[in-house]
């Protein structure tokens, strides 16, 4: 006998299902409206054995009848919740797709307004995929799962909605749901996810994945000072020795990052003093801005001060 099992008391006109097996040869049987009733193992018979040996043994099916037919009703789109048990302790969790249509399906346990996913997969037509395992003597402590089904249509036809189902499993009502299992061919405890099913605005679903995304917070752009002048030793305190191409590079390293600032936070305008010298820097920071679409235009300012050393950079 196993947890699960269908049995009747010798002595007696009770039927329930075994609930629990103790050592010792002690079980404890629920029978009708969810009470439980102990009995040790030698006051009671397995009711499928019984009655076969009443009845007769039944002529054999053919291979096709023998093929697990779905318990669902018509109506039904053929997607279960099944608890197989391994020993009268463990349960093995599946999920079966009994039907031709394939699904995205998600599965999860609910903690409040919290959730932790279990499984998300593609689940085809036919096929059936273990998620979890559970202990049957924690089941008060199981949180609820949240089912949630997208079809895949690969052909252009009318839309189907994705729909969800939330279970809370209650002991009283479990161990009603003993059935064969669709595909899997074994016994299990089976709940149809069709029924009562809730159907989902996807783009409600979309936002809601959003809002469980990390956000990266929002990046704070500096605003440079108005003017930056790019000679070197305002740059670089210790710029004895350096090459005039390192000079170079850094010069239009800084005047890069000022621009980019300026365009980013929003500036009209900034200005870069670069000195006359031999023209190079001015030349390269002209040659920049003639290829950014964001500039208005830039020119030669501030010449009383500066003559031809400083360029005034309007931004659009």
């Amino acid at each position: 006998m196993n947890i699960g099992d269908k049995v009747r008391l010798i002595r007696g006109t009770e039927e329930g299902i075994i609930r629990k097996i103790s050592s010792g040869g002690r079980i404890e049987i629920e029978i009708e409206d969810g009470f439980i009733i102990p009995a040790m193992k030698n006051e009671v018979v397995l009711v499928h054995a019984t009655e076969k040996a009443y009845f007769g043994e039944q002529e054999s099916k053919n291979p096709e009848q023998e093929i697990p037919q779905p318990i669902s009703a018509a109506k039904d789109q053929g997607l279960y919740l099944a608890f197989i048990p391994i020993n009268d302790q463990s349960l093995s969790l599946y999920l079966i797709n009994d039907s031709k249509k394939p699904y995205l399906a998600h599965v999860s346990e609910v903690f409040g307004d919290n959730q932790r996913t279990l499984m998300a997969t593609t689940l085809a037509g036919g096929e059936s995929k273990k998620f979890d395992d559970r202990l049957l003597k924690e089941m008060d402590e199981w949180p609820a799962f949240l089912l949630r089904f997208i079809p895949i249509q690969n052909t252009l036809e009318k839309a189907l909605p994705a729909f969800e189902r939330q279970l809370k499993m209650k002991p009283t009502q479990f161990f009603k749901h003993l059935s064969k299992a669709p595909l899997l061919g074994k016994t299990a405890y089976i709940f149809s996810l069709e029924q009562t099913t809730k159907e989902l605005d996807i783009r409600a679903l979309n936002q809601e994945l959003e809002s469980l995304q990390p956000k990266a917070a929002p990046i704070q752009t500096k605003r440079p000072p108005r003017s930056i002048d790019l000679h070197i030793e305002k740059l670089r305190s210790d710029h004895q020795g350096m090459s005039n191409s390192a000079i170079l590079k850094l010069q239009l390293e800084v005047f890069e990052k000022n621009l980019d600032q300026a365009i980013a936070s929003g500036m009209d305008e900034i200005t870069f003093i670069h000195g006359i010298g031999n023209g190079i820097l001015r030349k390269e920071i002209h040659r920049h801005l003639s290829q950014l679409g964001n500039i208005k235009y830039f020119k030669d300012t501030q010449k009383d001060q500066w003559g031809y050393g400083a360029t005034l950079v309007k931004i659009s």
